[in-house]
């Protein structure tokens, strides 16, 4: 349960990044309002990762799940650039979560 609480935390990471984009600055209301809420829940979602997942695997892997989310959210919604270099970095944000999850010792 803790590990889905992480991905769907890391999820909402994705969901205020996009929710900065759009609240201009926190100028606008309603999406500044759902960018705070979206930044609580996420962050309680990794309180409650944290219960049972090592602290430093649950947050690579949240903040991994954000990055890799909001990268990909900004080339489909933004057209930012898939620069094969780009796309290697966020390859190594992937394999780097990978490696904390499936192979350091928990």
């Amino acid at each position: 349960m803790d590990w889905l609480a992480l991905l769907v935390g890391g999820m909402m990471e994705v969901s205020f990044a996009l929710g900065m984009k759009y609240n201009e600055g926190f100028t606008r209301l309603w999406p500044s309002v759902a960018t705070v809420l979206q930044v609580a829940v996420s962050l309680y979602l990794l309180s409650l990762a944290v219960r049972s997942i090592p602290l430093g695997t649950a947050y690579v892997v949240w903040t991994g799940i954000g990055s890799v989310g909001t990268v990909t959210v900004g080339v489909l919604l933004f057209g930012e650039s898939t620069d094969i270099t780009r796309l290697l970095c966020v390859a190594l944000i992937i394999a780097g979560s990978l490696g904390l999850k499936f192979i350091a010792p928990q």
